[in-house]
């Protein structure tokens, strides 16, 4: 099976400091869906190790967190979580292991920049932690995990306020308006399956206070959020 020049398992082996016993996962795990488009060979894209990965990396998180701050109450421990287990920080992660020279995609995704696209880092590095569950287990995924992102304080001190718009938005409205006032809803998909954008709305009540768009839908109602923290600003003034 042919690989780009620049993809290589050992290298991402020793940045990950893990060592498979079945190569073929971690293959998958840097697999875009795109590759398959071009490559009738191979079978199976990353997507279904994303999906698992993210349940991990969940799992990881949370009971780091819930040691780390024994007083937070479950709010205060959700938005940490939100914080480390999100697009942005995720795909950072994922730069800093140089995770986006190992993707396998097709030609004109990579054209396209796919390589940099913040989704597509997101779901591979995910990716690659279910696969390195499947290889072995929680036991040993836990401190790989925990490794690669570091010092989960300084992580978090690292990220500014406007790297959450969503819990701003909420912590503004929901003193006045309670807790299920605010609402976001997907208006519009477009794209293929491997290049989607969405549209979303943020509404109080009703009333419209932004839209955004992004690359899923996660980002989508974070770039409505910033746009609705601009309109509930506008207004105080």
């Amino acid at each position: 099976m042919s690989v780009p020049e620049n993809f290589s398992l050992d290298t991402l082996q020793r940045r990950l400091d893990y060592t498979f016993r079945d190569l073929a996962l971690l293959e998958c795990a840097v697999t875009h869906p795109s590759y398959l488009q071009e490559h009738h060979e191979v079978t199976e894209s990353n997507q279904r190790l994303e999906f698992l990965g993210d349940a991990v990396l969940q799992l990881v998180l949370t009971e780091a967190l819930f040691d780390l701050f024994p007083t937070d109450r479950e709010g205060s421990l959700s938005q940490r979580r939100s914080a480390l287990s999100k697009g942005k920080f995720l795909s950072d992660l994922a730069r800093e292991i140089a995770l986006p020279g190992c993707l396998r995609m097709g030609n004109s995704e990579i054209q396209s920049g796919g390589r940099e696209r913040d989704s597509a880092l997101e779901d591979a590095i995910e990716a690659v932690i279910g696969a390195i569950y499947l290889d072995s287990d929680l036991f040993v995924t836990r401190p790989i995990v925990l490794g690669l992102i570091g010092s989960l304080s300084k992580r978090l001190e690292a990220l500014q306020p406007s790297e959450n718009p969503k819990g701003r938005l909420q912590e503004m409205i929901q003193a006045e308006h309670g807790n299920h006032a605010l609402r976001y809803q997907v208006a519009h998909i477009s794209g293929e399956d491997h290049a989607r954008e969405y549209e979303a709305t943020a509404t109080l009540n009703g009333d419209m206070l932004g839209t955004g768009r992004g690359t899923s839908k996660k980002s989508a109602e974070e770039d409505a959020a910033r746009a609705a923290l601009q309109t509930m600003l506008a207004r105080k003034k």
